[in-house]
């Protein structure tokens, strides 16, 4: 019977998974500064598939410090998977919509290079709104 054999691949980075979960976790404690260190200076992040969003740490730290201001803002991470470089979360984030209080799923993906997000695109679903109290 074969046995199973692991080969590392030299494109594989075995932290992507390590920093894509830190990047979350950052996120999740609004920290601009520490969320930041996760991203390239020249990253780009999308709207899945091709919609460029934000490209640079600069436009991607204007866009963060705003969503950071949310009081509820909290990313459940659902599940996660990866190879090599390549890092694909799906989350339901708790957001403060102008609506109102409410949750959406997320795909992310990441590209890691060199221990930071290079690029990511994100397919966001359909915000529901929590029902009033």
């Amino acid at each position: 019977m074969p046995s199973a054999v692991t080969v590392a691949s030299p494109l594989a980075t075995p932290d992507a998974e390590a920093v894509v979960a830190a990047q979350l976790g950052a996120y999740n404690a609004r920290d601009i500064e520490a969320f930041m260190a996760f991203w390239h200076d020249d990253a780009q992040v999308f709207a899945h598939p091709a919609t460029l969003l934000a490209e640079g740490a600069d436009a991607i730290r204007a866009r963060h410090v705003a969503r950071f201001q949310e009081p509820d803002l909290f990313g459940r991470l659902v599940s996660r998977m990866s190879v090599g470089t390549m890092v694909v979360d799906r989350e339901v984030v708790t957001r403060n919509f102008p609506e109102g209080r409410g949750q959406v799923d997320v795909i992310a993906i990441y590209e890691v290079e060199g221990g930071r997000i290079a690029k990511a695109w994100f397919k966001m679903g359909t915000a529901v709104l929590d029902r009033p109290a």
